[in-house]
C-alpha cells in the first residue's frame, strides 16, 4: 500500500518539483492549493483539490476522506516588501493557516510533518554562513510569520506525538533539467527568473534594489540553491521522519553567497545578452547577507545536492523562460 501525503501550496514553484519527486518516488499524493500563485498544469503527479487553508471545515473533510500519512506545508505568501505593505495578511495567510493545518493533524491523527520555512527567520544575522541554532531575529513581517509558524509547530509536537522536519529555504532558482516544469508564477520575484526575462526581452530592463549595503560590491548578498535539490531535501526529510527520525530543523542553501550584481553578470554571460540594469532603493525589509551553513543537514539526512553550482541553476531557469517564450509564439 502506497504511503498517503498531503503537499499544501503543491501547484507552485516549489511545491510542483517536490510533487513530481514525490510521484516518482512512488507516493500517493494530494495537492491542496487555492492557486492564487499556483499553476494546475504543473501538477504532474497525484491528485489536485483547488481550495484554501483559511477553510478549516473542507480541510477536516479532506483529512477524513483521505487519511494522510505525512503533511508537506509549503503554502504560503512569500515577497518581503508586500509582508512590509499587508502585515495582516502574512500573519492570517502563513501563521494562522498553519494553525487550522495542525488542527487537522491532531484531530485525524496524523503524526509526520514537513514544512517550509525561510532564511529570512534569521533577519541581519552576524554568522556568516548561519547555522540553525542561531537565535532567529526576523526584520520583516514575512520571517515573523514563518518563525511564529515554527514555534507553534514546535510547542505542538512537545504536546502530541507530531514529529517535524522544519526546512529552511535560501534563495530557490532553477528549472526542472528536463524541462517539464519551472517557475510559472505570473508576478516573478525571482532575481534569476527576472533576469532570465531581461535577457529574453521579456521586460526591458533589469532593476537592481539597493547598491549600497555594507557588501563588496554594495549589493545582497545570498546563498543560491536550486529548486531540484531543495525538492529532494523534502523527500529525504519525509523518508527521515518515516523512519522515526527525531524533529529537526535544517538549512537548505549550499553554504556560498553571490551578491546580486554577480548573478547578473553570469546570467549576461550565459545568456549572451548584456540587458541594461537599473539601480533602485533597497527594498523594506531586505538584509545585506544571508549565506547557509549546511553541514546539519548533510549529516542527519545525507542530503546529496546535485545542481550546486550557480551557473547550472541559472541555464536550466533560462532554458525554462525560452520554452514558455516559444510556447507562446
Amino acid at each position: 500500500m502506497s504511503r498517503k501525503i498531503l503537499v499544501t501550496g503543491g501547484a507552485g514553484y516549489i511545491g510542483s518539483h517536490i510533487v513530481r519527486q514525490l510521484g516518482e518516488s512512488g507516493y500517493d499524493i494530494v495537492i491542496y492549493d487555492n492557486c492564487s500563485t499556483g499553476i494546475p498544469q504543473a501538477v504532474l503527479c497525484g491528485e489536485l483539490i483547488v481550495g484554501d487553508l483559511s477553510d478549516i471545515n473542507r480541510l477536516y473533510q479532506i483529512f477524513g476522506k483521505y487519511r494522510f500519512d505525512a503533511v508537506i506545508h509549503l503554502a504560503a505568501r512569500l515577497v518581503v516588501p508586500e509582508s512590509v505593505d499587508y502585515p495582516l495578511e502574512y500573519y492570517s495567510n502563513n501563521t494562522c493557516n498553519t494553525t487550522n493545518l495542525l488542527h487537522c493533524c491532531n484531530v485525524m491523527g496524523v503524526d509526520k510533518l514537513i514544512f517550509s520555512s525561510t532564511a529570512a527567520v534569521y533577519g541581519e544575522s552576524h554568522h556568516s554562513p548561519v547555522t540553525e541554532d542561531v537565535t532567529p531575529l526576523p526584520i520583516n513581517p514575512y520571517g515573523r510569520s514563518k518563525l511564529m509558524s515554527e514555534l507553534i509547530i514546535q510547542d505542538y509536537a512537545k504536546a502530541s506525538s507530531l514529529r517535524y522536519v522544519i526546512l529552511r529555504y535560501f534563495n530557490v532558482g532553477g528549472a526542472d533539467p528536463a524541462g517539464r516544469i519551472g517557475q510559472n508564477s505570473r508576478h516573478a520575484n525571482h532575481l534569476i527568473a527576472n533576469a532570465c526575462n531581461a535577457a529574453l526581452k521579456r521586460q526591458p530592463t533589469l532593476k537592481i534594489f539597493g547598491t549600497d549595503f555594507p557588501t563588496p560590491d554594495g549589493t545582497g548578498i545570498r546563498d543560491y540553491i536550486h529548486v531540484e535539490d531543495l525538492a529532494t531535501a523534502h523527500i529525504d526529510s519525509l523518508r527521515y521522519l518515516e523512519d522515526g527520525g527525531n524533529s529537526e530543523i535544517f538549512n537548505c542553501g549550499y553554504g556560498e553567497g553571490y551578491s546580486v550584481r554577480q548573478v547578473v553578470e553570469r546570467v549576461k554571460a550565459i545568456s549572451g545578452v548584456d540587458f541594461p540594469v537599473i539601480n533602485g532603493e533597497r527594498r523594506a525589509g531586505d538584509p545585506a547577507s544571508v549565506t547557509a551553513s549546511i553541514e546539519k543537514i548533510k549529516k542527519v539526512l545525507n542530503w546529496q545536492p546535485r545542481y550546486n553550482n550557480l551557473d547550472a541553476i541559472i541555464s536550466s531557469a533560462l532554458a525554462w523562460e525560452k520554452r514558455k517564450l516559444k510556447s507562446c509564439e
